[in-house]
């Protein structure tokens, strides 16, 4: 089966330099991977990691980075081998050689990084534009994907509501830039706290100190030269996933979609809406859905106790399914 449902285009651009550093939390340990036109930095737990755990890949969604996954990652490290990628142009990852930011683009990226290191089938975790990256993964190379996991997965939808709009204007020709300079002398606190107040169901969640690691990541993402494009494009790249119609459209690849697949949709999302929650239940085939009436766009950061359990009841439930298997083929 082939890894991709585009061709890949020449590369057109050259790596931008780093800027700054980034965050490591305690027990976390960055990795740069070196594939052809496309470098990713992997963020994982080396020290959690022992024989016989299965592995998992999160993926982050527009604007965010493998950070996103820290209070996840270590409440699953007794079951999973986790690891979360930056995305090309986000967090640590430079971007793609042939500024390729589609759905199609960033799903192919996943999908050479698993082929690279021949860690399939993994249980595949995915937020917002992650989701739907992820969702494109699990029904064009099921061979890779376990489970899947989607959090407020970036699915499309015939009325967006209103509090998505800004997001989704970002991907219009000059918009970026015009809000860049617009914004020039906004200070990295504000913009964390607009950013916030868009993610999270409740602000006040946040502690302290992961206020300031934000901050201190929003000032770091900034003095990147291809942050705006980097958004911008990836936006743009979502618009047109969702206009997308035949078998390459979302919705028709969700039903495709074999792996079991556990739903989680925060009834305070401001970017998805909730009342897609059902209309994406019904549309994976082998699906479970999890409500939170508090929660807004970053369930897992918002709630990491709680999606962890579902999403080790979704394991369990997988690994039962694949002993029963296993008895019906020796019987």
């Amino acid at each position: 089966m082939s890894s991709t449902e585009l061709p890949e285009t020449p590369a057109a651009a050259s790596l931008a330099p780093r800027v700054g550093a980034v965050r490591v939390a305690e027990g976390e340990e960055l990795r740069s991977v070196s594939l052809p036109g496309l470098t990713l930095t992997v963020r994982s737990r080396p020290g959690d990691a022992r024989p016989g755990l299965e592995p998992a890949l999160y993926v982050h969604g527009l604007g965010g980075s493998s950070q996103n996954w820290s209070a996840l990652m270590p409440l699953l490290a007794d079951r999973l081998e986790g690891e979360a990628l930056d995305l090309p142009g986000f967090g640590d990852s430079p971007p793609p050689d042939d500024g390729n930011y589609s759905i199609t683009a960033h799903a192919r990226a996943v999908i050479r990084l698993l082929d690279s290191a021949g860690r399939g089938p993994v249980h595949l975790i995915g937020n917002s534009l992650g989701g739907a990256v992820s969702t494109r993964v699990a029904a064009v190379r099921p061979d890779l994907v376990r489970t899947l996991t989607l959090v407020s997965p970036a699915l499309p939808e015939i009325r967006v509501q209103r509090s998505a709009w800004p997001t989704a204007l970002v991907a219009l020709p000059g918009v970026a830039s015009l809000f860049a300079r617009l914004t020039r002398d906004w200070n990295a606190e504000d913009r964390t706290r607009g950013v916030m107040a868009l993610c999270y169901g409740d602000p006040g969640r946040v502690s302290p100190e992961g206020f300031e690691a934000a901050v201190q990541e929003m000032e770091r993402r900034l003095q990147l030269p291809y942050f705006w494009d980097a958004m911008a494009r990836s936006a743009r790249g979502i618009v047109d996933a969702y206009t997308l119609g035949g078998q390459h459209g979302l919705w028709r690849q969700a039903e495709r979609v074999l792996a079991p697949t556990l739903l989680v949709y925060g009834a305070r999302d401001q970017l998805v809406s909730f009342r897609m929650a059902r209309r994406a239940a019904a549309a994976f085939r082998d699906s479970r859905l999890l409500t939170l009436p508090d929660a807004g766009h970053v369930a897992m950061m918002e709630y990491p106790e709680t999606v962890a359990q579902a999403v080790r009841e979704l394991i369990d439930e997988s690994a039962g399914d694949h002993r029963g298997d296993d008895r019906g083929n020796r019987s």
